[in-house]
């Protein structure tokens, strides 16, 4: 089993920024693909980044191009994504999720196979 905790959520005005971090334990997780999901009240889990093992390529949803960025640190089991330019939208919860494998790029939840307990990020506008 991997042990997913994020950590770094809060409560930001519009325009700020945050660092969510996720730290993996248990198992390794050489090799895995490592993915962030949001979800607002009321709606589905959503994709927002992922990053690759070994080549570090990344995939973003269109919705955080360009305010977001996902990085990993493989000898630490860390991966990062900062949020910049926040917006009242951008309120979810995070979650940290990892793939063993599968196609690239995973952005269904059905595709991850282990999940975080997610860290909430309020925007005020």
């Amino acid at each position: 089993q991997v042990q997913l905790v994020e950590s770094g959520g809060g409560l930001v005005q519009a325009g700020g920024a945050l660092r969510l971090s996720c730290a993996a334990s248990g198992r390794t997780v050489i090799g895995y693909r490592m993915g962030w999901f949001r979800q607002a009240p009321g709606q589905d889990r959503e994709f927002v980044a992922v990053i690759r093992y070994s080549t570090l390529m990344t995939y973003y949803a269109d919705s955080v191009k360009g305010r977001f960025t996902i990085s990993r640190d493989n000898a630490e089991n860390t991966v990062t994504l900062q949020v910049a330019g926040l917006k009242p939208e951008d309120t979810a919860t995070y979650y940290c999720a990892a793939q063993n494998r599968g196609i690239w790029p995973p952005t269904a939840e059905y595709q991850y196979d282990y999940w975080g307990q997610g860290t909430q990020v309020t925007v005020s506008s």
